[in-house]
């Protein structure tokens, strides 16, 4: 069965909008979602005060029951029950805002962020009504003086997509000078829409500083989520408590009554719970330009934890994106760095950081594939500086260099930490889906982590045998097991010499002419190094080899 381009762009919503509740379940299940299809035959709202506006789901948090009400509305069966439940009438965009607008004002919690995504392919809704267009404009003014941001997420249609026509009006400005593009280009393709969504969705989450600039973590390491203790009666969630009791008197003693102490020249410091805090504060949070370095004096051992992204805050201070952009400029002209003190948060110690500059990188359709910014890399203090002592091993020669250089350019590939993903919590998922969903059986995962070991060897070839032949000496197999260790006298077998191998003069002198002494084991060595009376430092494989080597060689 042909579909139609309408069809094509209502599946694209409906799996963005099922991409969008299935990520939120998993990611952020405490944020408030809702559903409204307007234009509908059918009406379904609270206290049904607007025609032609259906709520498929109230405002509230995301579950499985809804990923599968979205599951139920694509596909040919999908199409025919939405036709079924909701039909197809007049257009009253104003009413849907409306409706949207009296969704949030239901809620009595406190909500932090509030954004409204439009999903539609006609420019003009309202055709030439200019009435229900002043409704729209109308209404979307008021929901953007209460906090409410309204996007565009307009889809392809044949003649383009006019965003100035009657939009420009009616959805928020951007938030940043780089969403300017994205505004008036219109998605085709299911990945660009679910990427603008995923963009808008997610909100910039600041460390805490309330400064011209805003410190965001990239990259946070994911873990599975907590277990959370339940009633076994009831299955309520149950909540712990501390409390601290005297040793002696058994009485309960309130925070006020507890101290804090340090053991310092075997004496015992005393200290007040004020007094902690006093030592622990040494500035607001803020950062003070020290600066600039070449790049060449960061070094990858200066990264002792986690980068950061520092990007301006013009709502904070006035100015702060036009003083950043500058800076940003010069230092990616002059390849410098800024060396900066950093105090991220309150209570939080001061810290060196170099601020690397990064252009902004757009792709395809002017959809931002990196943000203009600094990389803030933390920098080490002489204590965290560690004194190593590496012990010392023998050294390859030539030879076996060239050939593990010919094995490392063989299993190059391109890497992007993107396109891994962590098995363990992907299975975690999976389980508690199947669950969710009555599923007979959870997806199989991939685990993309796991070594190709068939692909590597066909890229390899003979080069692992041959690396194996210049590194360890004939007959020395490194993936066997180890060797049984000798039976004692009590259980009868005692231990067996292994008889003495003797290499002639001859042998001994190709071997040093080829560089193939390290095939030979440490006692043969040894025993060489006696008969010609060679006298060494040591007992190393390395230093018999280079001791035989100097007597040879004479």
């Amino acid at each position: 069965m042909r579909r139609t381009r309408r069809t094509r762009r209502k599946e694209s919503s409906l799996g963005v909008v099922r991409s969008v509740y299935a990520s939120k379940i998993i990611s952020s299940h405490r944020d408030l979602m809702a559903l409204v299809f307007y234009g509908t035959e059918q009406s379904k709202n609270p206290r049904n005060s607007f025609k032609h506006v259906y709520v498929y789901h109230d405002l509230d948090e995301p579950g499985a029951k809804r990923v599968q009400d979205v599951d139920a509305l694509r596909g040919d069966k999908g199409a025919q029950l939405a036709a079924e439940t909701m039909g197809s009438g007049e257009t009253s965009l104003g009413d849907a805002l409306w409706c949207c607008a009296n969704l949030y004002s239901d809620i009595k919690l406190r909500l932090s962020h509030k954004r409204l995504m439009i999903f539609t392919c006609r420019d003009e809704p309202h055709g030439s009504d200019g009435a229900k267009d002043r409704q729209a404009r109308t209404k979307a003014g008021d929901l953007k003086e209460t906090g409410v941001v309204v996007n565009l997420m307009h889809l392809m249609k044949p003649g383009g997509f006019d965003v100035a026509t009657f939009f420009r009006d009616v959805i928020s400005p951007p938030e940043d000078e780089s969403e300017l593009g994205l505004q008036l280009e219109p998605c085709d393709k299911l990945e660009d829409l679910k990427k603008r969504v995923r963009a808008k969705e997610q909100k910039k989450r600041a460390m805490g500083l309330n400064v011209a600039v805003g410190i965001y973590a990239t990259a946070v390491t994911a873990r599975k989520p907590a277990p959370i203790r339940l009633y076994r009666e009831t299955n309520e969630p149950v909540r712990s408590k501390t409390r601290t009791f005297h040793t002696q008197t058994g009485s309960l003693l309130l925070p006020s009554e507890i101290k804090k102490s340090q053991v310092y020249g075997k004496k015992q410091i005393v200290m007040e719970r004020d007094e902690v805090d006093a030592i622990k504060k040494f500035e607001d949070p803020g950062m003070s330009l020290i600066g600039f370095k070449p790049m060449a004096k960061l070094k990858r051992h200066h990264h002792i934890r986690p980068a950061v992204f520092l990007y301006p805050e013009e709502d904070e201070v006035k100015g702060s994106a036009c003083l950043f952009s500058a800076l940003l400029t010069k230092c990616s002209e002059r390849n410098v760095f800024a060396l900066c003190r950093c105090v991220a948060r309150r209570n939080f110690p001061p810290r060196f950081v170099a601020l690397v500059p990064q252009k902004e990188e757009v792709g395809e359709g002017k959809v931002q594939i990196s943000p203009p910014g600094f990389h803030v890399i933390y920098l080490p203090y002489a204590d965290d500086m560690r004194t190593l002592d590496p012990p010392q091993f023998p050294t390859a020669s030539q030879r076996q260099v060239d050939k593990m250089k010919e094995i490392v350019s063989k299993l190059r590939f391109k890497y992007r930490s993107d396109a891994f993903e962590n098995p363990v919590i992907q299975q975690q998922y999976r389980n508690l889906e199947a669950l969710a969903l009555d599923m007979m059986a959870p997806e199989d995962i991939d685990d993309l982590i796991m070594p190709k070991v068939d692909q590597i060897d066909n890229r390899l070839g003979p080069l692992v045998q041959e690396f194996r032949d210049l590194v360890y000496p004939d007959g020395y197999n490194p993936e066997n097991k180890a060797a049984a260790k000798r039976k004692t006298a009590d259980t009868g077998g005692g231990a067996e010499k292994k008889p003495k191998v003797e290499v002639a003069e001859d042998e001994l002198r190709a071997h040093a002419q080829n560089g193939t002494l390290g095939k030979l084991t440490v006692p043969v060595l040894k025993d060489a190094c006696k008969r010609f009376g060679v006298r060494t430092t040591g007992t190393k494989k390395q230093e018999l080899i280079d001791a035989l080597i100097a007597q040879l060689g004479k």
